[in-house]
């Protein structure tokens, strides 16, 4: 395995877990203040694609943009922008 799929792999396990620790916070019922809601939202949104790359298999990157945008549209939040942005300033 190339260094590259453990960094992946290493990321992917933290937002897996992350979508288990905030698992509480989900729904829109909840009282948790928004910032806390929105984390748990968005990582339940990636985690199967973060278990994708766990498990070697590829996953729909259309779909996972698509996923944080509804994240964004649900809490009035800017994810995809600034994920745009981060790649930009990485490429």
């Amino acid at each position: 395995m190339s260094a590259h799929q453990d960094q992946a792999k290493i990321l992917a396990f933290a937002v897996y877990e992350l979508r288990l620790l905030l698992a509480g916070h989900l729904g829109s019922d909840n009282e948790s203040d928004l910032s806390t809601r929105a984390a748990a939202h968005l990582a339940y949104s990636l985690h199967n694609e973060a278990l994708a790359v766990l498990e070697g298999r590829d996953f729909d990157v259309k779909a996972a943009v698509q996923a944080i945008a509804k994240v964004d549209a649900m809490f009035g939040e800017n994810f995809l922008q600034q994920f745009t942005e981060a790649t930009k300033r990485a490429g």
